[in-house]
C-alpha cells in the first residue's frame, strides 16, 4: 500500500454495532401505534440501513403517506425511548473485535476513518458518545441530509471531506445497500457476513469477510490495488 491517504468507510448498524433488537423493537411499536399488523423480523432487518421514510415505503407500501409518516415518527420516539431504558452502549453493542480493529486502522496515519449510515445525526452522536468514539470518524455522513442508500452521495460527500478520489476510498458494511452504494460511487466494497443480510444479497463486493480481523488483508488487497 502507497504513503496516500486511504479513507475507509463503515455502515453502522449490523456492521459495527448490533442494535437488532431495539430496531425490531422500535418498529414494532410504530406499527402497533396506527393498528398495523407488525411485519416478520426478517423483513424488519432487510430495510436496515434505508432512510426510515424510504424504509416504510418498503414495508407498507399500500399506507397512506401520512400514516406513514406518523409511523416514522413513532419509530425515532420509541427508539430513544429504548436507548434510554439501557443506554446505547448496552443497546447498540459493538460486535467483536471492531473496538480493537478500529483502534489498529486508526493508528495508521495514512488511514481516515468514516461513516456512511441511515441513522440520524443525533442518533449517531449518542451512539457514538455511548463508545467513546466521538472523535474517531473525521467524516460522518447521516440520513439527515443525504438520499437514502443506494445513492452515493454519502460516499461522494465522504470523499470532498477528506479530499480523496475512488481509488483511495472502501465502503463496508452488511448490506446489498451499503454495497450497491459503494458500486454507485465507483469506490471499494467490502461486505462483512454477521449482518443483517443474508451474504447473498451482497453480490456487489469486491471481498467478503467472516470478522473484523480480516478486514486488514482485504483492505490492502483492495486499496493497494486501487491506489
Amino acid at each position: 500500500m502507497t504513503s496516500a491517504q486511504r479513507l475507509i468507510i463503515f455502515d453502522v448498524d449490523g456492521t459495527l454495532v448490533d442494535s437488532q433488537r431495539d430496531i425490531i423493537a422500535a418498529m414494532t411499536r410504530a406499527f402497533d401505534g396506527v393498528g398495523l399488523p407488525h411485519p416478520p423480523h426478517s423483513d424488519i432487518l432487510s430495510i436496515v440501513g434505508l432512510s426510515l421514510d424510504v424504509a416504510m415505503a418498503r414495508l407498507v407500501p399500500d399506507a397512506p403517506e401520512d400514516q406513514r409518516v406518523q409511523m416514522v415518527h413513532g419509530y425515532k420516539d420509541a427508539y430513544i425511548a429504548l436507548r434510554a431504558e439501557t443506554g446505547a452502549a448496552l443497546s447498540s453493542p459493538l460486535y467483536a473485535g471492531a473496538a480493537d480493529t478500529l483502534a489498529m486502522l486508526n493508528a495508521v496515519p495514512e488511514n481516515i476513518l468514516g461513516v456512511a449510515t441511515g441513522k440520524s445525526r443525533r442518533g449517531l452522536d449518542k451512539l457514538l458518545a455511548a463508545h467513546g468514539m466521538e472523535q474517531l470518524f473525521l467524516t460522518q455522513q447521516v440520513a439527515d441530509f443525504h438520499p437514502s442508500k443506494p445513492h452515493p452521495s454519502m460516499i461522494e460527500a465522504a470523499m470532498r471531506d477528506i479530499g480523496v478520489g475512488p481509488a483511495q476510498t472502501v465502503m463496508i458494511g452488511d448490506t446489498s445497500f451499503d454495497m450497491d452504494m459503494a458500486k454507485a460511487a465507483g469506490v471499494g466494497a467490502i461486505g462483512v457476513s454477521w449482518g443483517y443480510h443474508d451474504i447473498s444479497r451482497l453480490h456487489a463486493a469486491d471481498r467478503i469477510v467472516d470478522s473484523f480481523p480480516a478486514l486488514d488483508e482485504a483492505l490492502q488487497d483492495i486499496l493497494g490495488a486501487r491506489v
